[in-house]
């Protein structure tokens, strides 16, 4: 399982439309089918099994990323962490359980995602209770169920039945939507014919509500945030401005306008950006080491 070199992989040169159109290629598995592969992986570790599984779900990997674009992340991260999250599942699949690989898959993916986003976002921008963590991952569907979808801020109502159901204040519902506001896809777009009826929103509930408070409390988030400023000093000022105007601003930029504003590709802004993120994690890693805190890989 641990050779996945031949799967198809996620890439701004390839270009989202491209990647989802090659998976498309893979067929999905009738229960008998799946259930003699699991086995086959289960009993004797047959690599090309558990890759035939992992195929034929790259689909719903992919849709449930989807659901994730309000974000701010690069789209193709996003899909190759759920990716990961369905090997995991693949992985992990007991076949005499009784249930679909699909069903199980679906919480793993979704926690691979919600990891990603969290070390990514908990930098700076994540609130710091549990109450405020939920309501990042569920404000779009406790909107959904209200029928409050329409872009910019809310009605009163809809600020106070929120803040109540999800057990928060009513100015963190108010300034959680102006950050998750500026994503780059409606949120409430069907899914596609063969789908049903689907919609993005539908995916994107955190039915754990327990989940997403296990990370930080007040103190850890304030350190956190004097190491973010110490571990800025490893990058160069490109690779600094580029970072803050991609990641860690409300209303991030596009990859379009910083190329035209630093005179290079949309590529090369993204791989800046990658490179640069990596190296402010890595410099994090060492300084929180120093502290004795650990700072999500």
């Amino acid at each position: 399982m641990s050779n996945y070199t031949n799967l198809p992989a996620p890439s701004p040169e390839q270009g989202l439309n491209r990647y989802l159109q090659e998976i498309r290629k893979f067929p999905l598995l009738e229960p008998e089918e799946e259930y003699m592969l699991a086995k086959r992986w289960v009993d004797h570790g047959d690599s090309s099994a558990a890759h035939k599984m992992v195929t034929s779900h790259l689909r719903l990997a992919a849709k449930i990323a989807m659901g994730y674009r309000g974000y701010g992340l690069p789209q193709a991260e996003v899909i190759s962490e759920a990716n990961v999250g369905l090997m995991q599942a693949v992985k992990r699949f007991d076949p005499e359980k009784g249930f679909r690989l699909a069903t199980y898959a679906m919480w793993w993916i979704r926690a691979s995602i919600q990891e990603y986003i969290l070390r990514s976002w908990s930098l700076v921008k994540l609130g710091t209770t549990s109450a405020q963590k939920k309501l990042f991952f569920n404000l779009r569907k406790a909107k959904s169920r209200i029928g409050a979808l329409e872009e910019g801020d809310l009605r009163p109502e809809h600020v106070e039945k929120i803040a109540h159901d999800l057990n928060v204040t009513e100015d963190e519902v108010i300034d959680m939507n102006r950050r998750l506001s500026g994503g780059d896809a409606s949120l409430n777009a069907t899914v596609g014919a063969e789908d049903g009826a689907a919609q993005w929103q539908d995916w994107l509930e955190d039915e754990d509500a327990d989940q997403a408070g296990n990370y930080a409390d007040a103190d850890e988030l304030t350190v956190r945030r004097e190491l973010l400023e110490q571990a800025m000093a490893v990058l160069n000022d490109r690779e600094r401005d580029i970072l803050i105007q991609r990641r860690l601003v409300d209303e991030p930029m596009t990859l379009e306008d910083l190329s035209g504003q630093y005179d290079v590709s949309r590529e090369r802004i993204r791989q800046i950006e990658v490179r640069a993120f990596e190296k402010l994690q890595g410099e994090m890693r060492k300084l929180a080491a120093d502290k004795g805190m650990v700072v999500p890989a």
